[in-house]
């Protein structure tokens, strides 16, 4: 009895020991933690009233025209920045209403259609085209797909259309619609992965009870995975979106740097991103320094904006809850 109660009391101990010696390291992990999140703010903060400060000059000169006027003039000092907040949008949706689609069909059929033992190769390099540096890209979309856009491409939507609206104008290669299909490709790879793994992540059990009472594929994927992976999928939507929007050396070296608005999807124009690479070095006067600046706050604002409202509609989305799953 003496022999029991000596390992009741060293057992107690121990158990006492390891119950108090987690509590001290949770109080410094919960400092540590704390302190890093302070030093995570005070670098976004500093870095938002840094731009500010910088581009004051120029929203102070040219008040809100800063935002709605149309000339970009270095020479004459008058700068307007809405040909390239039009420019990033026009860009932006053309690359977003490509790869929304095609990202989400690959994802289905990496997960659902695929065959497993040819799927994980494919997901790999799928992964690996979101690595491959954007001036990669930019290269291959000058040297290689510009001659397509422009002897293929443009030429089958002029006819198609006619020549008139979006797809008029001369055919040079380069212009809003090659920096548009080259953001694409470049979002593309990231939109598949996180859909893919959103997608996976749907249980197996609603898809199994799904084809026991006779769905076909289609119905599957249509009536209950993507309703369960609507929230992923719309957070997959907003980074490939986020990437779009601050993309900068592969659209500088494709649109075509036009400080004009663009009236068709085959003229040259720029973005905020491109205009602020492509002019930063020979910004020299005061006031074109502080309206690339500027520019830079006005897509920081954009960004912002951007991930804001989708983070509502993700709230809004899941607040709805999971609906029932109807089968046609």
């Amino acid at each position: 009895m003496s022999e029991t109660t000596t390992q009741t009391t060293i057992q107690k101990s121990t158990a006492g020991r390891r119950f108090r010696l987690p509590a001290v390291h949770d109080r410094y992990f919960r400092g540590s933690l704390t302190a890093i999140a302070v030093l995570f703010c005070a670098v976004c903060l500093t870095l938002v009233v840094t731009l500010v400060i910088q581009a004051r000059p120029a929203f102070a000169h040219f008040g809100f025209s800063f935002l709605t006027g149309t000339t970009w003039d270095p020479v004459r000092a008058h700068y307007g920045a809405l040909p390239f907040i039009i420019g990033t949008l026009e860009t932006t949706a053309i690359a977003m209403m490509l790869a929304i689609p095609i990202g989400l069909g690959t994802a289905l059929f990496l997960v659902h259609v695929l065959p497993t033992r040819i799927r994980s190769p494919l997901s790999t390099a799928v992964e690996l085209l979101a690595a491959v540096p954007s001036v990669v890209y930019g290269l291959w979309a000058l040297l290689v797909v510009a001659p397509w856009v422009r002897t293929i491409i443009e030429p089958a939507l002029a006819h198609i259309t006619g020549g008139a609206g979006p797809f008029s104008g001369v055919q040079l290669g380069v212009g809003l619609l090659l920096a548009g299909l080259i953001l694409f490709v470049m979002v593309l790879p990231t939109m598949v992965a996180i859909s893919r793994d959103v997608i996976t992540a749907v249980p197996a059990d609603q898809v199994e009870a799904a084809y026991a009472l006779g769905a076909t594929r289609w119905q599957v994927l249509l009536r209950v995975v993507l309703p369960s992976a609507r929230v992923g999928l719309l957070g997959a939507v907003t980074l490939a979106m986020g990437r779009a929007l601050g993309e900068t050396i592969a659209v500088t070296m494709v649109i075509g740097n036009s400080t004009a608005i663009a009236h068709s999807l085959f003229a040259p124009s720029a973005t905020l991103a491109s205009i602020i690479a492509n002019q930063f070095t020979e910004a020299t006067e005061p006031f074109h320094l502080a309206s690339l600046i500027g520019l830079g706050v006005v897509l920081l604002a954009v960004s912002i904006v951007v991930n804001a409202a989708a983070r509502l509609l993700v709230r809004s989305v899941g607040n709805r809850g999971t609906s029932s799953v109807a089968l046609v």
